[in-house]
């Protein structure tokens, strides 16, 4: 019995982690690393799909706001709702799509304006800031996960059909269409661009009807425009009045600008040109930005048509939660203008596209999160491994969907957060790249684009605190998450592979002929007395006959908030005498650990490395460590090399004096 209970959690922790290589075991002393890309010089065609079909893809979470978009806008400027909308189309055309435009340039592999931002940020601080941005990161994906999911539910409870059976059930659906989503990707998400289509295509056709059909009725019906712009004057005045209060309200229709961080996020997709490589992928960065250019217009087009003829043919208190067109105008009009039945398909269609809307933003987090904090450190390693971060961002959505009963509006505060601040961290970023290329017209414009972004997303979180409400509680568990699991892994090997120059491997091959001995040393000037003296001190420290038959290891630390990388290890001889082995690393006993497993599993032979006891408080120490990656060197290279090796007989020696 017991081994049957065994097998099956052999069995399932091999199916949670599948696709997950072990780290450190059976001799392997390398971090795992993604199965290899096409490299740069490979010259490899990149596969993919015409970035029509791969628009799609992004579509479902771009073009499916349409659900909810029109309703949310409604109720943010009311009669502006035109007027405002047309405001959030210019910002989408001369703002979002330039600077994402730019970032398919600048980041051509999918990883996004997060990645342009990392690069020109190093050290712990540029650490921070990453996760800060993976918080609105991960605010934006799950709030559309569950807005997404709580929007299709609206659609399934208001259906006149079923408005009966389904009553007071709305955060019952959500849940299910969130556990749905968590299945499927449980199950194994395969290539989902044919669905997308289909679904998209499907989609806008009936909206692309819903429209006409309400342009028309507005064109017969003569009275409703006059009856707006009366009452529309009434309000506001005049034009000038109604421009300034529509930039006011603008913020709140931030939602129609989500879509674009994803369009950037799909770019491995697109197949680009038959010359293109990894290292050169012109044809897929000039499709991408047909892709998100077309997207733009279409979605562009659609927001006005919609906006318009949903404020003028759409009573105002049918807008208000509890009215039949709160979250879900487009719907009510299709109902009302259509009949039942063709207001049902475009229900289970709405449905379809809000429920694949979150297999979007699903795919996004599995793609972002990865990515950044098993290599941080700030992650357990099976953080890298599908099937378990499903698990935790299905429960996480569950909890969002509870603490917002599931409420389409409620939501909308904290999804525009997380929109607004990944597009302003974009437009910042892409400044900042054109600066450094010396384009100063580019400069200025995108400079112009991030003051607009960021007084947008100030103004959106003045008048909606609680999207950084949200943002901040994100931020705030992936900060001490990542912190715990960085303590936690302190002592894991994480040099992914080590290099020997030349002269590196000559000086292992001759030492692997006697006792193979190495002295830590922490350069200072580097003069033959500093060297002459360290012999010494060692010998008299370990009394050990030593002589000459000796090399020397010296690390530099190069960023310590760098949690895995290669190691380079070169060769010197200084003052004709002593031979010197130089590391560059973001962490002393890392490097030293690596290095002495290296070369136990090239030479066969056990080697030895002598250091001297570090000065000051065991716990200062540490915190050197931990941020710095330096410190106690000595009792954390045997940590590090005594968590790789479990195998006493076959640890790399370590002694101190």
């Amino acid at each position: 019995m017991a081994a049957t209970e065994a097998t099956r959690s052999t069995r399932l922790r091999a199916w949670m982690l599948e696709g997950l290589s072990d780290m450190g075991k059976g001799g392997d002393h390398t971090a795992p690393r993604p199965e290899p890309e096409p490299g740069p010089g490979s010259g490899s065609a990149h596969r993919g799909q015409p970035w029509w079909r791969v628009m799609c893809l992004t579509g479902v979470d771009y073009f499916s706001t349409l659900g909810y978009q029109p309703g949310i806008a409604a109720l943010a400027a009311g009669l502006l709702s035109p007027v405002a909308t047309v405001v959030l189309v210019i910002v989408t055309l001369a703002g979002a799509l330039p600077v994402y435009r730019r970032v398919a340039e600048e980041s051509p592999h999918g990883e996004g304006s997060i990645a342009m931002l990392e690069r020109l940020l190093t050290f712990w601080k540029g650490k921070l800031f990453v996760l800060t941005l993976l918080g609105f990161a991960a605010t934006d994906f799950l709030i559309t996960i569950t807005l997404s999911a709580a929007d299709a539910s609206t659609h399934l409870v208001e259906n006149p059909h079923l408005a009966d059976a389904l009553h007071d059930k709305q955060v019952l659906i959500t849940l299910v269409l969130i556990a749905l989503l968590g299945a499927v990707f449980l199950k194994g998400f395969l290539e989902a661009i044919g669905v997308a289509v289909a679904l998209v295509a499907v989609y806008l056709a009936l909206n692309a009807v819903v429209v006409v059909t309400g342009l028309w009725h507005v064109v017969t019906e003569g009275h409703v425009v006059t009856d707006w712009s009366t009452a529309l004057t009434a309000e506001h005045g005049n034009v000038f009045v109604m421009i300034g209060v529509a930039l006011i309200v603008f913020p709140k229709l931030a939602l129609g600008l989500s879509g674009f961080e994803t369009g950037v996020a799909v770019m491995p997709h697109v197949q680009g040109d038959p010359g293109d490589t990894e290292a050169n992928p012109k044809g897929r960065i000039r499709d991408t930005k047909r892709l998100l250019t077309a997207a733009a217009v279409i979605m562009s087009v659609f927001l006005i048509c919609t906006s318009f003829i949903t404020t003028l043919l759409i009573p105002e208190k049918e807008f208000e939660p509890g009215g039949s067109a709160n979250g879900r105008a487009l719907a009510y009009l299709a109902h009302d203008y259509l009949g039942n039945t063709f207001g049902t398909v475009y229900d289970i269609s709405t449905i379809a596209i809000l429920w694949f809307a979150g297999a979007s933003a699903m795919a996004g987090l599995l793609n972002l999160m990865p990515r950044y904090l098993p290599r941080y450190g700030m992650a357990p390693h099976w953080a890298r491994a599908v099937r378990p971060m499903v698990i935790i961002f299905t429960l996480v959505s569950f909890l969002v969907t509870w603490i917002f009963d599931a409420d389409v509006d409620a939501q909308g505060g904290a999804y525009a957060t997380g929109v607004l601040v990944l597009i302003s961290s974009a437009a910042i970023a892409v400044t900042i790249a054109a600066r450094k290329a010396g384009q100063r017209t580019w400069t200025i414009a995108f400079a112009i684009i991030s003051v607009v972004f960021l007084y947008t997303t100030v103004l959106n979180v003045v008048e909606r605190p609680d999207g950084v409400k949200i943002g901040a509680c994100f931020i705030a568990g992936i900060v001490l998450v990542s912190l715990l699991s960085r303590l936690a892994r302190a002592f894991e090997l994480r040099v992914t592979s080590v290099e020997l120059d030349d002269v590196a491997e000559r000086f292992v091959r001759d030492i692997a002929h006697r006792r193979i001995r190495f002295v830590a040393n922490e350069p200072d000037s580097r003069d033959s007395t500093e060297y002459r003296e360290k012999i010494e001190q060692i010998r008299h420290d370990n009394d050990v006959p030593l002589a000459e038959d000796v090399v020397f290891v010296e690390v530099t630390v190069t960023d310590p908030s760098e949690f895995e990388a290669g190691l380079t290890v070169r060769g010197e001889v200084l003052h004709d005498r002593y031979r010197v082995l130089t590391l560059e690393s973001s962490s002393v006993p890392n490097a030293l650990a690596a290095l002495l497993l290296h070369v136990r599993d090239t030479t066969g032979g056990i080697p030895h490395i002598y250091f001297e006891w570090t000065e000051g408080t065991p716990f200062a120490n540490f915190l050197r460590f931990f941020l710095f990656g330096q410190g106690e060197v000595a009792p954390v290279t045997r940590e590090v090399l005594r968590e790789a090796e479990p195998d006493r007989a076959r640890r790399p020696r370590v002694h101190v004096g």
